[in-house]
């Protein structure tokens, strides 16, 4: 599936026949690519390590990907448990930055910090911020992400 020069190659994750798919066709001496979300045919995007690395232009980078799918998982964690907890939120906002640069020889994500603000009547603050650190630690983003550093900042709005 993809020589030196590049390719296509499809990821998938799964539970129980739950999947989820997406792609990237690379061509390594132009160094740059294109990713598609196949499963929703969303969108497609242009993505290049000078975007990566530097000033986005209009093109995306993994890191904001990423940002995207924790921000979404970490969301629908936080609403799951606030639910079961009989303290369903009205509204819940939730952005992630994602931290990218040199590490050792090479890159590496530094780090993530999600901020998520909720309306959630009835719920003191204590008790949101204890859900709110357990959507973290069980978002299953987040247990993907283990080993870097992931740093919440969550409030009641």
């Amino acid at each position: 599936m993809g020589d030196e020069h590049g390719g296509t190659y499809g990821f998938g994750v799964g539970n129980d026949g739950a999947q989820g798919y997406d792609g990237v066709e690379w061509g390594f001496g132009a160094g740059a690519g294109e990713v598609s979300l196949d499963t929703s045919k969303a969108a497609s995007f242009t993505v290049s390590f000078p975007s990566r690395a530097q000033e986005a232009n209009g093109q995306t980078s993994p890191e904001e990907l990423i940002a995207a799918a924790h921000s979404s998982c970490y969301s629908m964690q936080l609403s799951g448990l606030l639910g079961a907890n009989g303290t369903p939120p009205e509204r819940i906002e939730t952005s992630a930055v994602v931290s990218f640069g040199k590490k050792g020889d090479g890159f590496a994500i530094l780090g993530i910090v999600l901020t998520a603000r909720a309306s959630v009547p009835g719920l003191a603050a204590e008790q949101f911020a204890e859900i709110a650190e357990t959507a973290k630690r069980i978002c299953p983003v987040s247990a993907a992400l283990t080993g870097t550093e992931i740093t919440l900042d969550a409030a009641l709005a």
